[in-house]
């Protein structure tokens, strides 16, 4: 502005320096000059004052009825501007977190004939999951996952006589810490490395996979998979259907009391061939004390797993081989010695509406009260009925009495087993909505534990999911 009055001033100081026509005509025009700078003058000192006004109200980001309404304007962009910067920054900030959750309840009922207490006992609980994953990191090609699992809950479920099956309720989860002093635990805490196997090509053209997985781990989720027989809060409740029995029900895992352990998991996988896919995994986990933390790493539980996927009249399915062997497996007799055994689970749609599912468990060594296992099932969509998200599943098992334990069981157990235990589910899951289920569940056990002289068990229950 200081420029503007300069040349103004020179323009006034040249008007006085103009060739004199003639008086007159010289007066009226030097006055409708002088007018004219003034008025002139007045707006370039107005326009001064209002630049000066703008400066002071942007020098604040507080917005006041009293500033010009450019001035309004120009803080409202900016305002937006910074908030669509704000998240922006906070999606980037988010990229690649997932997180998942669920809370399962249930309640069952048990004749008197059934329960270790030898009364009718009706049971609740509930168990939630959070699980987190989070980005672990790139170093070339090679991109890093990092993986933790929460859990919580309160109640056993029902307390049934003598089984092999370890439990018909596997939702039930309750601190050792007691019902009554409710908290959770980490689960899980992992961390997995992804390297693609790149031969001269592009990392997002990579067909073969190597992963290297450390940390906290539920071997379950690494190995014996099944697409139709893997969820107890969604699927079967009996834990003889959710995992291998032998590993599970019968303890050759021996992870810890919530069915956790350190370990280490190296894995090969290979999809070059579209519905083909085939990998190979390895993994090596702490046993009995040391899946807890308490004792040492040697003698671990390992496990070696070869997977296919298949194809049965273009429809999907998926088949497991495992060995594992255990240098501190649990005998019946509460002596640790070295176990081992061998495992299949399949999973294959036969339609579009029906998945059947099977596993085989054969103990090698060890002694153990059970050496066969052999479960068998199907899953229903409610397709045919206009339910297309329910399902409809049923479930037959088979855990044959060892013969070592045959000869030994009445003075481990006090009664004689002989024979196999059978086992059988049938659950509705009905779906209220995109996050609530509700799943009615019906179970019996014939020759529980193998003692035929005792009474069929079974169990009514009804399960509810929330889930995120």
């Amino acid at each position: 502005m200081g420029f503007t009055r300069n040349v103004l001033v020179a323009v006034v100081a040249g008007a006085f320096v103009l060739p004199a026509c003639a008086d007159d005509d010289m007066t009226a025009l030097t006055t409708q000059l002088r007018a004219e700078l003034k008025r002139l003058a007045e707006r370039v000192e107005q326009l001064e004052r209002s630049n000066k006004d703008m400066e002071k109200a942007l020098a604040t980001e507080r917005l006041s009825e009293k500033e010009p309404e450019v001035v309004t304007r120009l803080k409202a962009v900016e305002f937006q501007a910074l908030a669509m910067q704000k998240q922006a920054r906070q999606i980037e900030a988010l990229e690649g977190i997932t997180v998942g959750g669920s809370l399962t309840g249930v309640v069952q009922k048990v004749g008197a004939g059934n329960t270790a207490s030898g009364a009718e006992e009706t049971r609740a609980n509930y168990r939630g999951d959070i699980s987190v994953t989070l980005p672990g990191g790139e170093m070339g090609n090679t991109e890093g996952k990092i993986f933790a699992h929460f859990r919580f809950g309160q109640g056993n479920g029902i307390g049934l006589r003598p089984t092999y099956t370890s439990t018909a309720n596997t939702t039930g989860f309750q601190t050792n810490a007691g019902a009554d002093d409710s908290f959770g635990i980490l689960a899980q805490a992992w961390y997995q490395l992804s390297i693609p196997l790149i031969d001269g090509g592009l990392k997002a053209n990579a067909r073969e996979h190597l992963y290297l997985t450390a940390g906290k781990i539920d071997p379950f989720v690494f190995f014996d998979q099944n697409g139709a027989a893997d969820d107890e809060s969604a699927k079967f409740m009996n834990n003889a259907f959710v995992h291998n029995p032998l590993l599970d029900s019968g303890g050759d895992i021996r992870a810890d009391a919530y069915g956790f352990a350190p370990g280490a998991i190296v894995k090969y996988e290979n999809s070059r061939q579209k519905g083909g896919e085939w990998a190979l995994s390895l993994g090596v986990f702490g046993s009995g004390p040391g899946a807890n933390f308490t004792g040492s790493l040697a003698g671990p539980f390992v496990i070696a797993q070869a997977e296919t996927a298949a194809r049965f009249n273009y429809l999907p399915g998926n088949y497991r081989a495992y060995l594992w062997r255990n240098g501190r497996g649990a005998g019946y007799d509460s002596v640790e010695r070295k176990h081992a055994g061998m495992g299949f689970s399949a999973d294959q749609k036969v339609t579009d509406e029906v998945t059947l599912f099977g596993r085989y468990g054969h103990q090698l060594t060890g002694k153990v009260r059970f050496d066969r296992a052999l479960t068998v099932g199907a899953e229903l969509a409610g397709t045919s009925w206009a339910r297309a998200a329910d399902g409809l599943g049923v479930a037959f098992g088979s855990l044959r009495t060892a013969s070592d334990y045959r000869d030994d069981s009445l003075a481990v157990s006090g009664y004689e087993a002989s024979g196999s235990e059978k086992q059988m589910e049938i659950y509705y899951r009905f779906k209220l909505n995109s996050k609530v289920e509700l799943t009615p569940d019906l179970q019996w056990i014939r020759q529980p534990g193998g003692d035929a002289t005792a009474p069929t068990v079974k169990v009514l229950g009804l399960r509810a999911k929330v889930g995120f």
